[in-house]
């Protein structure tokens, strides 16, 4: 039996999908925004994701449709679902990573922990809920955002004028979120099945550059065990109670207390993840193509006692890192290099390192020092 996966969006999500699908015998197409995008090699269509009609005409070629990102208007995959087309994962989860608010109200009704938040219609009501909230407040655009874009630290409302002027552009809606004293940033990736299976990776603690994450260490250090089954649950409920098939990553935040309250949801394989290629026994991609055609799970298990994965970002609009290989690769052979096939752009991810061991210092020194190779160009 020939299982075929259809993947919306162009970028390094859906090329780090052609690897385990071409190992697992899986035929695998791309929809891209754009020709020469990252996965290139898979592009069968490049089109507008907006247009029903295109997506279409791409899910007519496979048995399974699946997104690098989650940007495809709801109405679009609620016409596909509506022909019988399988969308994983569905229009009904995905509702809840396009728009925060839809987020935390769900969140919510399922009692996870969450900073305090409120919907803001208003500059009064900001006010307000600044005010209540020690003086300070973040403020996020429900739609949209990524990568620290859509976020905002606000102490008054002038300080969202242009946002309050121009609110209809993002659903007549802003979010206002506590802001969260945290002593470091944690994210759970987990897997589930439309029949309900469901997998975790161990937890692991995300290192923030300028709102990009720059560094993730594997396991989170200094995690308890309770730590990690209360992360796990944590996420387990998330992907059941919103719905979700595929991989799903919960950010969240730990206080100095060891409290963790949830950030942001990502419904598809997500950065904090990329360390699992080498150091799990079943990568994200490789669990994500599972779950969506409905297969059983791999083992998350992880192949050695520490990874560390550095992300690789752009320095100027010049160098792609690949020059550099003969020497990283001669001065760090444990490292695994990956890169994008993306055109160089100052703070854009181009790529990254992984090194996986038993010494969590050894090996985030080894992953830095390979890092710092690449990018002296």
């Amino acid at each position: 039996m020939k299982f075929r996966v259809g993947v919306i969006g162009g970028g390094q999500l859906a090329r780090m999908m052609i690897e385990p699908a071409l190992a697992m015998g899986l035929e695998i197409k791309v929809f891209a925004e754009n020709e020469g995008s990252s996965a290139a090699l898979a592009t069968t269509q490049v089109g507008d994701y907006t247009k029903v009609s295109e997506v279409r005409e791409f899910a007519k070629t496979v048995d399974v449709i699946t997104f690098d990102h989650e940007h495809v208007p709801l109405t679009v995959l609620e016409a596909l679902e509506a022909e019988g087309i399988s969308v994983q994962p569905p229009s009904k989860a995905l509702k809840f990573a396009q728009n925060k608010l839809h987020m935390r109200t769900r969140l919510t009704e399922l009692g996870l922990p969450m900073p305090a938040w409120a919907e803001i219609k208003t500059a009064d009501q900001l006010e307000e809920f600044i005010s209540a909230n020690g003086g300070v407040a973040i403020l996020k655009t429900p739609i949209g955002g990524y990568d620290g874009k859509g976020v905002a630290v606000v102490r008054s409302a002038s300080d969202a004028a242009e946002w309050l002027a121009n609110i209809s552009d993002f659903g007549g809606s802003l979010l206002a979120e506590q802001k969260v004293d945290f002593v470091r940033e944690l994210a759970q990736l987990v897997a589930r099945r439309p029949n309900g299976e469901i997998a975790h990776w161990p937890l692991v603690q995300t290192v923030q550059r300028d709102g990009v994450c720059a560094e993730v260490l594997v396991p989170a250090p200094k995690a308890s065990d309770d730590d990690l089954a209360r992360a796990a649950k944590i996420a387990e409920t998330v992907a059941s109670g919103l719905g979700v098939t595929g991989v799903l990553a919960v950010e969240m935040f730990e206080t100095a207390d060891g409290q963790f309250f949830i950030n942001e949801l990502a419904m598809r394989p997500h950065n904090s993840g990329h360390f699992s290629i080498e150091g799990s026994v079943t990568s994200q991609f490789e669990q994500h193509l599972r779950a969506v055609l409905d297969l059983p799970l791999g083992s998350t298990a992880s192949v050695s006692a520490h990874s560390v994965m550095v992300n690789l970002l752009g320095v100027d609009d010049a160098n792609d890192f690949v020059n550099t290989y003969p020497r990283a690769l001669a001065a760090h052979p444990s490292a695994k290099f990956h890169t994008y096939g993306k055109a160089a752009r100052k703070g854009r991810k181009m790529g990254h390192i992984t090194v996986i061991g038993d010494d969590s210092i050894a090996v985030l020194a080894e992953a830095r020092a390979a890092a710092s190779v690449c990018l002296q160009g």
